[in-house]
């Protein structure tokens, strides 16, 4: 849905590229399903470079996650490559909820001896994993309430549906202005210098915890022409080091290094093992 962090790096993107292109590229957001509705869109469209689909780790997590999908994740799209890359995600709190720290959190949880409510944009996202992986290391139970999109599931969060998220850090800063909601810490191995009075999870009271948002990328068509999805990635990496474009990015704390498309194939179906393994951990029941 529009709104999210998908959303937001997708359409910074794509009005440079279509500047690049001279021609228009109309952002057609497809929620809900994890994005299953938008990636089957993309697997059976014409391998001609006119759909694109433009997504996030969700893409390599579904695999483990549902059963019986629409479409082959290895062999139904391209990856062209990945155009930025996330630190994680922070972690945020309603304000209705007496804790002002991670550690106080873990305590009230354990004290209640009854599971927190989290929400994320479906089942088998990355903000998902990163809370059952958090509840995992922290020994707490917690209650998973997806929503059909990010911008869904912080409404949620201010609606106080549930309790805590993890969101983007392309969303998460209007929140925090406002004192809508607590930031209270961040999912990967460092502090954020957009947010440096945020400690990082394995700081604020779980030793060794870390999760990143992993990559935004974009990927066509299986047998779409490889002179087609190497114009494609030239765009990308031309658009990315436009001073607007990498500007937007860094301010939301994500690094735009775009690979190259057969180094981001490898790096995709490496993330589709290794968070095979993180739902086995996690066990989560695949739908």
């Amino acid at each position: 849905p529009a709104g999210g962090g998908i959303d937001i790096f997708a359409r910074t993107l794509a009005r440079q590229v279509e500047i690049q292109l001279g021609q228009s590229i109309v952002v057609d957001n497809r929620g809900g399903a994890n994005g299953i509705i938008a990636y089957e869109n993309v697997a059976k469209a014409a391998p001609d470079g006119y759909t694109i689909l433009s997504t996030a780790i969700g893409l390599a997590i579904n695999p483990a996650i549902y059963k019986n999908l629409p479409y082959d994740t290895e062999k139904d799209f391209i990856p062209v490559t990945n155009f930025v890359n996330g630190p994680g995600y922070v972690m945020m709190l309603s304000p209705a909820v007496p804790a002002r720290t991670v550690k106080e959190v873990i305590d009230l949880i354990k004290k209640d001896s009854k599971p927190m409510r989290f929400s994320s944009p479906g089942i088998g996202n990355g903000a998902h994993l990163a809370a059952e992986l958090f509840g995992i290391q922290a020994g707490i139970p917690l209650l998973h309430i997806p929503y059909k999109g990010a911008a869904p599931a912080n409404v949620a969060l201010l609606g106080k549906e549930v309790e805590f998220t993890f969101m983007s850090f392309s969303t998460a800063p209007p929140y925090i202005k406002s004192g809508q909601l607590r930031p209270l810490g961040v999912t990967g191995q460092s502090r954020i210098s957009t947010l440096p009075d945020v400690p990082t999870i394995s700081e604020a009271g779980v030793p060794g915890y870390h999760f990143d948002s992993g990559w935004h990328g974009w990927f066509v068509p299986a047998k779409t022409p490889n002179a087609i999805v190497t114009r494609l990635y030239d765009e990308i990496r031309i658009a990315v080091a436009t001073a607007k474009v990498r500007d937007s990015y860094q301010d939301n704390a994500h690094d735009p290094k775009p690979l190259p498309p057969a180094e981001f194939r490898k790096r995709v179906y490496a993330d589709i093992k290794r968070y095979a393994e993180l739902v086995r951990v996690a066990k989560i029941e695949p739908q």
